[in-house]
């Protein structure tokens, strides 16, 4: 199976075409949403820019806030599925009784994954899924905290060993993703620019769209090694 992870933004639909392409045809791709209350109309505006991107058939996977998604329901009769944005606690709580029977459903069934903004975030094994505090000093702006104060790292899917943030460039989360791995709450980390796409596949990421991959890991002294990878650049998930 291929992991797809992407940012956030909506500029292009072209960073949603390597996985709309791993589907295949005219797939069915589940898009799983927590729904606030404007679940349907979300649904919608994933399923345009799913359309545009390549021939597929989008099927709205809704959960309720404070509800659990069961995958074996949920993804019987689908071909890919795409976790969607909101806010990030709210889907690692959706997820949090599936964070082993989906992977093993996905690889079992060899279907490919992508996670959009908060979908892209709870792929990893520990999944920075909000806060601006790190005791109590702020790392990132207060709107971006996803309703947490202290930045919280919590379990999540385990489809790519490295923690994900989102909308690095645009929210200035970046810092906070070198906070989490400086602290040694996550192994490394990869800070995602909007309208941006990791293609994981076979030990390696690529990366694809507008912006950058900012990839930070310890550098054996207590601090840490930032470098950024642009459009078509690779480096490997060990």
């Amino acid at each position: 199976m291929s992991t797809f992870l992407i940012g956030g933004g909506w500029a292009t639909a072209e960073v949603y075409e390597p996985f709309v392409d791993a589907v295949g045809g005219e797939g069915r791709i589940g898009c799983l949403i927590v729904d606030e209350g404007d679940g349907a109309a979300q649904f919608e505006r994933y399923a345009e820019v799913l359309r545009k991107a390549g021939p597929c058939t989008p099927v709205p996977l809704l959960v309720p806030l404070g509800g659990r998604f069961e995958p074996e329901q949920a993804l019987e009769g689908v071909d890919g599925l795409l976790v969607c944005g909101g806010l990030t606690p709210a889907y690692q709580e959706v997820l949090e009784d599936a964070l082993e029977r989906l992977p093993a459903l996905l690889a079992g069934r060899g279907m490919p994954y992508a996670g959009f903004s908060a979908g892209a975030a709870v792929a990893a094994r520990r999944a920075v899924v909000g806060g601006w505090l790190v005791d109590g000093v702020p790392v990132c702006p207060e709107e971006t905290g996803e309703d947490l104060a202290e930045v919280e790292v919590r379990a999540g899917l385990g489809l790519v060993p490295f923690a994900v943030d989102v909308h690095a460039a645009q929210w200035g989360t970046l810092a906070r993703l070198i906070a989490v791995v400086g602290r040694g709450a996550a192994p490394y980390g990869v800070a995602v620019d909007e309208n941006t796409l990791l293609q994981v596949a076979d030990g390696e990421v690529r990366t694809a769209g507008l912006g950058r991959a900012h990839v930070v890991r310890p550098d054996g002294s207590g601090g840490v090694l930032v470098r950024a990878h642009g459009p078509g650049e690779r480096f490997s998930v060990a």
